[in-house]
């Protein structure tokens, strides 16, 4: 029987062998071309040097697993991993004058050599897993418990990660035949009750259990007869189909808890993400600070009125900030009724309809991310009415509020720019929203602003 004492026994599961080589191996790899480099310039090792290194170690410790990652998303990852050090050990060395101690050719090696070598020391990682996990003594077998929806969405994620050399034998479900999902098919081999004999009979190492939580006589029955078998046994919560972003178990005073709705920008991640936007949002603004010039110019050469417009938005949390957007009507919606622009509005100058159409309108919001009130990549922002009115309408739609609007983001690049004209093109953008905050990294922002600069040119929906 369970009784408060199990819950004493949730704790964070111990890091694998795999997970604490890339702890290490990032940090050491860094550290050790940073070394390789002075050895082969014949320069004796520093003080400054020194210094430089245990930053180094502090900035990378733990390193990231990306030994289950594909080639391009562990590229990627460590590419993005590697600039953000350079740039902050670069405005550290600038700030404190000391760039000036090191040699030149050693850095420059270092920068364009340590990067390489990461991502082969992953793919290599990589490769020797999925070789390992493909010999047959190293085949795991696992059931799952649950023939729904999630039953099937659980074993193809399981399946599909190569390095883990999981193979699902079968489901088990005590509903019809025409009740289960329909990929589950023959795979179904048994009823509740059969469960723990065939994990028994066949020696099978894992069990996923996906009943929803409406079951939990059943649950607890099933658990106290699995635990007479020598199975690991997780449990996938079926949450009522809640869109679940950032989930993470949490023990708070002995109490486990699971976070279902989360910010991804905590901890380290909000420092990271806030510091790129200050970096890129600086370096952008001093690039197209003639252009910005240029397009004010014309937006008061195109009709009487301010050159930037002033509107009210939902930012973080919810709570109401003030963007800036360069003026593109000849009216200014921003009350409790705003009217979406469509194809043809009367509102619209030509100027503006240029502007609108290469994005150029949204420029001043740069400013906006220096102010902290956005990000470059995130939720795009909706007038305050629409929100009110979506939300009613829109299942999880106020969850895209949970980190600050951006200037462009995930469902933008993906075609949901431009006039919402139906509930459907809004539900879709909801979803890449979501998508986005549950699959955030460093590494995702940079391939959004560098598609968002392919997209835009010639985007047929903004107008």
């Amino acid at each position: 029987m369970f009784d408060s004492r199990s819950n004493r026994s949730f704790s964070t599961a111990p890091p694998s062998v795999t997970s604490l080589i890339a702890t290490l191996l990032e940090p050491a790899i860094t550290v050790l071309v940073y070394l390789a480099a002075m050895a082969w310039e014949g320069e004796e090792v520093g003080r400054a040097d020194l210094t430089l290194c245990f930053l180094v170690i502090a900035l990378t410790w733990p390193g990231i697993n990306r030994f289950g990652d594909r080639l391009s998303n562990a590229a990627v990852g460590v590419l993005s991993s590697w600039i953000t050090l350079l740039a902050i050990l670069a405005a550290f060395g600038y700030g404190t004058r000391s760039l000036d101690f090191f040699d030149q050719n050693v850095l420059m090696f270092w920068a364009v050599v340590t990067p390489v070598l990461q991502l082969l020391a992953v793919r290599s990682g990589y490769l020797l897993l999925r070789q390992q996990s493909a010999l047959p003594h190293n085949r795991r077998q696992a059931v799952v418990i649950g023939a729904g929806a999630l039953g099937v969405k659980v074993a193809r994620s399981v399946q599909s990660a190569a390095v883990q050399g999981i193979d699902v034998v079968g489901f088990f479900d005590d509903r019809t035949h025409e009740r289960v999902h329909a990929e589950v098919g023959e795979r179904r081999v048994g009823c509740l009750k059969d469960a723990a004999p065939f994990i028994r009979a066949n020696g099978v190492k894992d069990v996923y259990i996906t009943l929803p939580l409406g079951s939990q006589p059943r649950i607890i029955e099933l658990l106290q007869e699995l635990q007479g078998t020598t199975a690991s046994i997780y449990f996938v919560p079926d949450v009522f189909g809640i869109s679940i972003i950032q989930g993470r178990l949490q023990d708070i005073g002995g109490v486990p808890m699971v976070g279902l709705t989360e910010t991804p920008f905590t901890g380290t991640n909000r420092l990271i993400k806030r510091i790129s936007d200050i970096v890129l949002a600086l370096l952008i603004l001093v690039l197209i600070s003639p252009l910005m010039a240029a397009v004010a110019i014309g937006v008061k050469l195109s009709s009487p009125g301010p050159a930037v417009f002033k509107q009210r938005r939902n930012g973080l949390d919810g709570e109401e900030i003030i963007v800036y957007k360069f003026r593109s009507m000849r009216a200014m919606d921003n009350g409790t009724v705003v009217k979406q622009a469509t194809k043809g509005d009367p509102r619209i100058t030509p100027f503006g309809a240029f502007i609108r159409r290469t994005s150029l309108d949204e420029l001043p919001q740069f400013i906006n991310v220096l102010q902290g009130r956005m990000s470059i990549v995130g939720p795009r922002p909706h007038a305050v009415a629409h929100n009110e009115m979506y939300r009613q309408l829109i299942k999880a739609y106020m969850v895209r509020h949970k980190v600050k609007p951006g200037i462009t983001g995930w469902a933008q690049i993906n075609g949901h720019r431009g006039e919402t004209d139906t509930i459907e093109k809004m539900q879709a953008r909801v979803e890449y929203d979501l998508e986005y905050l549950r699959n955030w990294s460093l590494g995702l922002d940079l391939v959004i602003i560098l598609r968002t600069i392919k997209t835009i040119r010639g985007e047929s929906n903004a107008y």
